[in-house]
């Protein structure tokens, strides 16, 4: 493991509240009240203000593969600064490394099916999306509010299921033990049935962003 630009379970749980998912097939943990009712609430303000429907690299011919919206969080606001850096002093990596935070919106009858947050080496977006910085490593999800049906999300491999709930942080890595993409980290975005749904994620790069 590079000190510099990935983390490690012993290091998260170093974090108070911080629980490891017990599976050998994959590193992913949730830690609950990761992020504070104000930090959340200036967060939700502005992906209200910027959102725009989501995109994916590659939707497997299906229009409704991923139909959330979305928006990238500048980093010079203030909330997004606070964010990075509690999440830098968690994991450890360098921020070089990280893609800018992005936050999502789900309404009713919206969704992200299942899919790994790595790329495909070879596939079709491999080269427009990892020429630069590399694969994804780890990821970091942060639940913004309580929804009132619905909105979990589903790791079916692991037989994990994460209900969102108002500051709750999920994160995994997205390879094995051996650097290889681990595709026991397929994850689906379910449904919301009622309410609304906002998450923050953020992603880390084998090498600096950009």
């Amino acid at each position: 493991m590079d000190a510099i630009t990935d983390s490690s379970a012993e290091r998260l749980l170093q974090r108070a509240g911080m629980q490891r998912l017990p599976s050998p097939k994959a590193e992913i943990f949730q830690c609950r009240d990761f992020a504070p009712a104000e930090l959340r609430a200036a967060l939700i303000t502005l992906i209200d203000r910027d959102r725009r429907p989501s995109t994916i690299a590659d939707d497997n011919g299906d229009q409704y593969f991923r139909t959330s919206e979305t928006c990238d969080l500048a980093h010079d606001e203030p909330a997004v600064r606070q964010l990075e850096g509690m999440l830098g002093d968690l994991s450890g990596i360098n921020p070089a490394h990280g893609e800018p935070l992005q936050g999502q919106r789900y309404a009713v009858g919206q969704e992200f099916k299942p899919h790994t947050d790595y790329f495909t080496p070879g596939g079709p977006d491999w080269e427009q999306y990892c020429a630069v910085a590399g694969q994804r490593t780890w990821t970091f999800m942060i639940y913004l509010n309580d929804v009132d049906a619905g909105g979990a999300t589903r790791f079916k491999a692991v037989g994990k299921t994460f209900q969102p709930e108002a500051g709750k942080l999920v994160c995994w890595n997205n390879r094995r033990l051996d650097g290889r993409e681990n595709p026991n980290t397929l994850h689906h975005g379910m449904k919301v049935r009622k309410g609304t749904k906002y998450v923050i994620t953020k992603w880390y790069r084998e090498r600096p962003w950009g």
